[in-house]
């Protein structure tokens, strides 16, 4: 069933459930008019920090106050991270999204620790914290007013413009060294980007927020990713360049990878977008992590292996140079940190 508005058309089964409900082929299900509606459900995790340990990877704590995302990107890895919930990595993952509605709070007491370690923090490291319904809950606002105060280092990464709603506090953490905002650009093509990111904001109003970032004097910058091979890696010189006259000061791109059952969703997607050109693209796809949709070795699972993989990488830096564009963000001032008692203001 097509459902419009949503980046995938089927609930592939869950890996790690054995009961599998199967719909009745002859169900008047095609005829069913409502629109499929997001469930939000509370999430009540008690620690809101995840660690990273990955070496190619330049952040060292991930914070995520949402698990899902309703942007409904067809290809994104985090999609099997759902099923760790019972969910599926299609349909589920962007209509029951889990929110942790004590975010602040719990980073707040994170931070304040006495044994807390102050580093990086990427917000968010798996799904978009921009997501719609940030609109209403407030709740990434809420993690960067905190980090604002404790004055801690953050990378954000959206597809979102509603990140330029936190121009104050991006600016308070730009004052320290302590913010850099990457905009995350698939694909100039609207009508491409409709589809394929199916509820995140347009090219345009992307580029325009870069533009509306670097003006308000907070880091911003380009992640052209993933890169989908016979689908749009051909635009990665374009769109490091519109990142540049936008403003962007740094870029970064990655090559997509589809495990498990991202594989299905992303396989079923193009069925029905790019039919003539799905084996192409699969076929590409393979070619550049080895013969398979995905390799989670470090540092190739997001650059790819062979020749396809080498000429990406000769392309982006040669873009970044022609465009004055670093590689990387502005290294973050851990010496700003500033540990609080929970609750506590500033004293001037």
């Amino acid at each position: 069933m097509n459902h419009r508005g949503r980046g995938a058309d089927t609930n592939p089964p869950n890996r790690f459930e054995k009961l599998h409900v199967e719909t009745d082929e002859d169900a008047w299900i095609d005829d069913d008019p409502r629109p499929l509606r997001t469930t939000f459900l509370r999430d009540d995790s008690q620690s809101i920090l995840a660690t990273n340990e990955a070496d190619d990877i330049s952040y060292d704590y991930g914070l995520n106050p949402y698990r899902g995302c309703e942007h409904g990107c067809a290809y994104c890895y985090a999609r099997t991270y759902h099923e760790y919930l019972g969910f599926s990595a299609g349909l589920d993952f962007e209509s029951k999204i889990m929110v942790k509605a004590e975010a602040p709070g719990l980073l707040e007491k994170a931070l304040a620790k006495p044994g807390y370690r102050p580093g990086v923090i990427s917000l968010s490291g798996v799904t978009d914290c921009y997501q719609p319904v940030e609109r209403k809950l407030g709740l990434t606002r809420g993690c960067l007013e905190t980090l604002a105060r404790f004055r801690h280092p953050v990378v954000i990464i959206t597809k979102n413009a509603l990140v330029t709603r936190d121009i104050d506090h991006l600016a308070e953490l730009a004052l320290h060294h302590c913010v850099a905002v990457y905009l995350s650009v698939t694909t100039l093509d609207t009508d491409l980007a409709r589809v394929l990111e199916p509820r995140a904001s347009t090219p345009r109003a992307r580029l325009e927020t870069i533009r509306t970032l670097a003006d308000a004097g907070i880091p911003a910058g380009v992640s052209a990713a993933p890169m989908i091979p016979g689908l749009n890696d051909s635009e990665l010189p374009a769109i490091l360049a519109a990142a540049a006259e936008h403003g962007a000061s740094f870029a970064a791109y990655s090559l997509v990878r589809l495990p498990g059952a991202v594989s299905e969703v992303f396989a079923a997607w193009l069925d029905r977008h790019q039919p003539l050109a799905k084996d192409k693209i699969l076929g590409r796809i393979r070619a550049s992590h080895g013969g398979k949709l995905n390799d989670s070795t470090p540092v190739t699972r997001m650059r790819g292996t062979g020749e396809a993989a080498a000429q990406w990488k000769a392309l982006f830096h040669t873009c970044c140079r022609k465009h004055g564009l670093a590689t990387r963000p502005p290294a973050s001032d851990l010496t700003a940190f500033r540990r609080l008692t929970p609750g506590q203001g500033e004293l001037f």
